[in-house]
């Protein structure tokens, strides 16, 4: 606006000739005839001159002010073109109201003339070779001032950026205010695949194909001077070309815009397909932000050629953000509110590589503005079919489960992720786990007294996962869940933290010192939870055996159900547990002396066993059958302490 304002005040004191110069489409009097019909407009006084181009500085504000509406008969829609972004142009910012403007707009029938001036002017540059200044005053004018009738009047007379185009493109690029006003309606047409449908000012709503805006902001973003404009509008550039690279990777074009890309290429020599545009133009683009080593970087991973391969794009896209993310920050953010708007949608036509971007940079997004949009985003996709879509889903749900401020609001995907932890991908329950751990370590979270047991049951359906990982995980969570129960949750739990004793004593012994060590302070945790403040106190001083002594003869009943949980550890790959199952499933045995059942349970369990080549295993076997015997119950002194693997050996 105040380039504009010393526009106005330089000519209104210029000379006559200056004030000529400066009438409303005087460079256009070539190519068009005279709007009124008055072949006397030539021969104006100086006073009238100057007159007139205050008329037309007004005119020409007012029209930057202007709110152009767009119909888009597809959708039934009417857009503003300053709406279309999430960053307003700068030269698109209302004007302040002023007593001197007296006209508050361009007249209508000046406004209908600018699709006839821009084809008028095309036509003249097919014999042309190179612009002249007065021509690319003009074109830059028209696109300062009528935007959407010039890109779209541009996109129709040559879709395949023929030369003469290439020069008025080349001419709107060069010009900060023109490029500004332009992108706009460039980025409407990108962003409505395959084919967009406005309606200029002289009635004309044919199709514009979206590639072919495509086109242009690869042939603008080589202009040097378009570089600061480009820079404002780069993270909605981005995520227009990332939109057309995908879905032109993943769908068949159309028949008229397959035949379109074809003309395109015999007319300018481009890849005969789309999505290897695509990725040159988005090349163009990192290399206009001075960001040459991301497309080094993404060769040296041949990530741009994993982009072209519609099973591996997401992990590609996601390589991209990491690289990105790197050396622009900003950048990322921004791309990441865009794709957050994209993602709202139902169903997103390229949802995949965009959550692979999304979760990449969700960090350096700030939580308490845009954290209840991840959260509706990522709780809709933890219910996908697709794997790949859950596992993007958990890893967004990681970064807000660590935010104290969106903690309490995870509670609306607990459900989701109970049901996740019995999935077969382990991936997926490890990430899981993981989110659940990080919403209860912030303080003065709770377990309600609903969501406690069956994260509880599904928790100790995990201690035997077949990764070490898993199982460390959810004996660490079990060991929160009791702790941070809400008091009225306590008593369903006793029954599911009293099944859990056999297990976790068993874990005690596990070659994984994590696990081992884990599993103790669970089990210690459980034996507080149940108020067993003996076998707290063996626990202490690391008594184990006594401890399960204790815990058998507590209640014999319960003899057949202790055999029966150690009895899968018997066929379990670590030798370690195996030893434990059975010496627990002797002393099992002898708690239970008497009853027939328990007694052939635990034969038939050592007979299972027998073709083990352990010879410790077998000596423990021996033992148990004959828990009379003390010398063969653990040590020679008849201790309840087990014996090292070498000392069971020699016996």
């Amino acid at each position: 606006m105040f380039r504009q304002f010393l526009r106005i005040q330089r000519r209104k004191t210029g000379s006559t000739a200056a004030a000529g110069a400066a009438e409303p489409d005087s460079g256009l009097t070539g190519l068009q005839a005279e709007p009124d019909g008055n072949p006397d407009s030539a021969e104006r006084s100086e006073e009238s001159a100057t007159s007139e181009t205050e008329t037309w500085a007004k005119a020409h504000l007012m029209s930057m002010t202007e709110d152009v509406a767009i119909r888009n008969t597809k959708t039934r829609e009417t857009q503003g073109l300053t709406n279309t972004g999430t960053m307003p142009a700068p030269t698109m910012i209302h004007a302040p109201t002023m007593d001197f403007f007296e006209e508050s707009a361009v007249p209508s029938h000046q406004q209908q003339q600018v699709p006839a001036k821009v084809k008028n002017i095309h036509q003249s540059l097919m014999s042309h070779v190179s612009v002249d200044a007065r021509l690319q005053t003009d074109i830059v004018r028209l696109a300062e001032e009528h935007p959407a009738d010039v890109v779209l009047t541009l996109l129709r007379c040559a879709p395949t950026c023929d030369r003469a185009a290439a020069m008025m493109w080349r001419a709107i690029g060069s010009s900060g205010p023109a490029l500004e006003n332009a992108l706009p309606t460039l980025l409407c047409v990108m962003e409505d695949w395959p084919l967009h449908r406005m309606c200029t000012s002289d009635g004309d709503n044919k199709d514009v194909f979206a590639l072919a805006a495509t086109l242009v902001i690869w042939l603008i973003v080589q202009v040097p001077e378009c570089h600061e404009t480009i820079v404002l509008y780069s993270s909605r550039l981005f995520v227009a070309l990332l939109s057309h690279l995908v879905i032109t990777t993943q769908q068949m074009p159309p028949e008229e815009v397959d035949n379109f890309w074809r003309a395109c290429g015999e007319e300018r020599r481009l890849p005969s397909k789309p999505n290897r545009f695509a990725v040159q133009a988005m090349k163009a683009l990192l290399c206009r932000l001075q960001c040459d080593h991301v497309v080094v970087a993404m060769e040296r991973k041949r990530g741009w050629d994993t982009l072209l391969c519609a099973h591996t794009q997401h992990y590609a896209v996601g390589l991209l953000a990491r690289k990105m993310l790197r050396v622009l920050i900003p950048l990322c953010s921004r791309i990441a509110l865009h794709l957050l708007r994209q993602l709202s949608r139902e169903e997103p036509c390229w949802d995949l590589p965009a959550l692979a971007f999304l979760v990449e940079v969700l960090e350096r997004l700030d939580m308490s503005k845009c954290g209840g949009s991840v959260l509706k985003i990522m709780s809709r996709y933890l219910r996908s079919e697709c794997s790949q879509r859950r596992r993007l889903a958990l890893r967004g749900l990681v970064v807000p489960s660590k935010d104290p401020s969106m903690a309490r609001r995870m509670c609306s995907v607990s459900q989701s992720l109970l049901e996740l932890l019995g999935d077969e991908d382990r991936e997926v329950v490890s990430m899981s786990l993981h989110v659940f751990t990080n919403v209860l370590q912030h303080k003065d979270i709770l377990v309600s007294s609903t969501t406690a047991p069956k994260l509880a049951e599904a928790l100790l359906l995990l201690f035997d996962h077949d990764n070490s990982h898993v199982q460390l995980l959810s004996i660490q969570l079990f060991c929160k869940v009791i702790d941070l129960v809400v008091d009225e949750g306590k008593k369903p739990l006793e029954t599911i933290v009293n099944k859990s004793l056999d297990t976790l004593f068993i874990y005690c012994h596990d070659e994984n010192w994590h696990v081992a060590k884990a599993s103790r302070e669970t089990l210690h945790c459980a034996a507080k939870f149940l108020n067993r403040r003996d076998l707290e106190q063996l626990l202490e001083k690391e008594n184990l055996w006594k401890f399960a002594e204790v815990l058998l003869a507590e209640d014999r009943s319960r003899a057949a159900e202790h055999l029966r949980r150690a009895r899968p550890y018997l066929q379990s790959p670590q030798e370690p547990l195996r030893e434990a199952a059975v010496r627990f499933m002797g002393m099992a045995e002898r708690s239970s002396r008497g009853q027939q059942g328990e007694l052939q349970l635990l034969c038939n369990a050592l007979q299972a066993r027998r073709q083990d080549a352990s010879p410790s295993c077998s000596n423990l076997e021996n033992q148990a059958q004959f828990p009379q015997r003390p010398k063969e119950l653990g040590t020679p002194s008849g201790s309840s302490e087990p014996v090292s693997q070498e000392h069971t050996r020699r016996h």
